[in-house]
């Protein structure tokens, strides 16, 4: 299961990444050579960095990338290091859980609204309860690494362990 979220993570993050790449080389040839741009080029960056940016949120915490501060970690013991991993999965995975109830909200409040992007009249709520969905994805990683830590997560757990 693992692979196979990385892989729609990854795919869903490198997709938007790449049109956001071609949307900009259209768009900034267009203005050079032919004095008119993409219009609503802008809409469609920022709609398409809100994919790249909460399709690679469950991609930093399946690596375990996150930032950390660990610089009182060599003194503690690995007992109480490995608790205080557990702790900041439990609090990210309760962060994560109610900023993904709280967008959902958002989306439903949207879509009722019918919001919509100014210049191309794009519905804004599928983007809204995507963000939702990803954020609650990666609630539900770190509610199981705290329970199953992996080892290229936490220092203080060996292969054998994970």
């Amino acid at each position: 299961m693992r692979r196979h979220l990385a892989t729609l993570c990854g795919l869903l993050a490198a997709l938007a990444l790449f049109a956001i790449m071609v949307l900009t080389l259209v768009d900034v040839s267009g203005r050079k050579l032919l004095s008119a741009s993409v219009p609503g080029s802008l809409e469609l960056t920022e709609l398409l960095m809100v994919v790249v940016i909460f399709a690679g949120l469950p991609l930093v915490s399946l690596a375990g990338e996150h930032v950390v501060f660990d610089s009182l970690d060599r003194w503690l013991p690995p007992a109480v290091r490995r608790l205080q991993q557990a702790l900041v999965d439990l609090l990210c995975m309760g962060a994560l859980g109610g900023l993904a109830w709280l967008m959902w909200l958002k989306a439903g409040q949207m879509a009722s609204y019918g919001d919509i992007t100014a210049q191309l009249k794009l519905p804004l709520p599928p983007f809204v309860y995507l963000m939702s969905v990803l954020c609650a994805v990666t609630a539900a990683l770190h509610g199981l690494l705290a329970w199953r830590p992996a080892a290229h997560h936490h220092a203080v757990v060996t292969d054998e362990a994970a």
